[in-house]
């Protein structure tokens, strides 16, 4: 069932910024505190997203902002009434749209000027206007993938079950090779579970982060969740006609989402033939381990690392790790990565493709060996007896014959002496030779070569079908906070009402 057309709720926390000052440290690099927190700098000095396109399904995004001019590529209107190739911004009150795109994309060049995540990459707006229902966001997503997007953004939800064609959607466009990522959801709109379509299995479900880096209290959480980024007072460019200044702040699971959607666009345009499960794979081994160990509902597998996922040595998957049933799909392990590549916790992964599979092939090869020897052994043992004899055997004295008890066995090797004879391993007669895996002889002890038979790993924790519904994770109410978003010049009013049951902005 299709979820009701809604108007797009107002985004946690926003709102206008005095003109900076270039003789003050307010300018708008020196707010952009997340780039020195990811350690951005540093990350462009491997890639900034040249050739990668993200799509961005939102508001629509204005391509004449400065920040974001010659960025913004045609892209669609999938909702009735929406510019047809996406490039122009139908919120009027945040340009919620545009501000997405900024944080992704932005160009810089200056302290006062926006720098994106991802600066080279180029924007395809899918808008969905003020307003979208499930019927939209699946044929955006569809959309953008045939379009050629290599990464979709979505920073929008609504708290409900995803309907069958957003869940074919999102399927659509991972089978077409798309990293997809999507906001967890916000306290303040209401929200109190990770909401369609970040809890689509698939999607990259992005959790907020404070700027001390821990989780941030309006920011939702539950087992979907798969990675956390920076959610709090995150400026991003705007419209004049919506800030005076042309930037506003704004503290959402959207500027998280944004955030990630730009470093999947880094990776994407480091390793470029990397498909869209390893580029997930990639950003979930090298988060940052935070909260209790592995994957958790507030972080997810951990807070997003650019740095190292641009430059750590990564094993591949050849399954998604976010859907379930992944015969090698990532998953969390007590394991860890090379100290030398390291400086901080991080998640590791066991896979079938790892340590294991090479104890396999170990085993494999050594007990044909083992049994070639012993063969080789045996012959050269006959040979030697059919010419020269054993101890007190003559060759004038007829067939091989077995002494009388108490003298040395004279017998075959591997077969027991006749009733009367002393056993094998008596003084002065030959031990019995063990053959692996004969008749009569059963492999004792592990394989003949000593190596241990490895153990079967178990399904990987926190991949299967996602459980819904049931209570607050948290019992966290949720913060009471005016909408800070007022042109200049005016009170500030109450907090909006809780959305209707629907799709909104995040």
């Amino acid at each position: 069932m299709a979820v009701a057309a809604v108007a797009l709720a107002v985004g946690a926390g926003t709102g206008p910024l005095l003109a900076p000052d270039p003789a003050r440290a307010d300018t708008v690099r020196g707010l952009q505190w997340y780039l020195d927190s990811l350690k951005i700098p540093q990350a462009h000095k491997v890639t900034k997203g040249k050739g990668v396109t993200v799509a961005v399904i939102d508001t629509g995004v204005d391509p004449n902002l400065p920040d974001l001019r010659g960025q913004v590529l045609p892209g669609k209107g999938v909702t009735a009434g929406a510019a047809p190739d996406g490039r122009r911004d139908d919120d009027t009150r945040l340009a919620h749209g545009s501000a997405m795109a900024g944080i992704i994309a932005s160009r810089g060049g200056g302290a006062m000027r926006h720098l994106g995540i991802a600066p080279e990459a180029k924007i395809l707006p899918v808008s969905m206007g003020d307003s979208f229902n499930s019927g939209d966001l699946s044929e955006g997503i569809r959309w953008a993938a045939d379009a050629g997007a290599d990464v979709i953004s979505m920073s929008v939800g609504a708290e409900a079950q995803p309907t069958p064609a957003e869940v074919a959607a999102v399927r659509y466009a991972l089978d077409k090779d798309v990293v997809l990522v999507a906001s967890a959801g916000n306290r303040k709109q209401g929200d109190r579970r990770v909401s369609s379509p970040a809890n689509i299995p698939g999607v990259i479900a992005v959790t907020g982060l404070a700027k001390d880096g821990g989780h941030f209290a309006e920011s939702v959480g539950g087992p979907e969740a798969v990675l956390a980024a920076p959610m709090e007072d995150i400026i991003s460019p705007r419209p004049k006609s919506v800030s005076p200044n042309g930037y506003g702040l704004g503290s959402g699971t959207s500027d998280a989402a944004a955030i990630t959607a730009g470093v999947a666009a880094l990776v994407r345009a480091k390793y470029p033939d990397l498909d869209a499960a390893n580029v997930a794979n990639r950003l979930i081994r090298t988060a940052r381990d935070k909260g209790p160990a592995g994957r958790d509902s507030q972080y997810g597998f951990g807070a997003i690392d650019p740095l190292a996922a641009l430059t750590r040595s990564v094993p591949a998957v050849d399954a998604h790790p976010l859907l379930a049933g992944a015969a090698t799909g990532a998953a969390p392990s007590a394991g860890a990565v090379d100290p030398a590549e390291d400086d901080g916790p991080a998640v590791s992964f066991s896979m079938k493709k790892g340590p294991g599979a090479l104890i396999q092939a170990a085993f494999c090869l050594a007990v044909p060996l083992v049994l070639l020897i012993v063969v080789i052994v045996l012959v050269r043992r006959s040979r030697r007896k059919a010419t020269a004899g054993p101890p007190g055997y003559s060759p004038s004295a007829g067939p091989l014959r077995y002494p009388p008890p108490g003298g040395p066995q004279a017998g075959p090797p591997g077969y027991p002496p006749p009733p009367g004879h002393p056993p094998a391993g008596a003084p002065g007669v030959p031990p019995h030779i063990p053959q692996f895996g004969t008749p009569g002889n059963p492999p004792t002890g592990g394989a003949p070569t000593g190596l241990p038979v490895p153990p079967q790993a178990g399904p990987p924790p926190g991949y299967g079908p996602m459980p819904t519904g049931g209570p607050d994770p948290y019992g966290v109410p949720p913060v009471p906070q005016a909408d800070a978003w007022q042109p200049p010049g005016t009170a500030p009013t109450a907090p909006p009402p809780p959305p209707a049951p629907g799709g909104h902005q995040q």
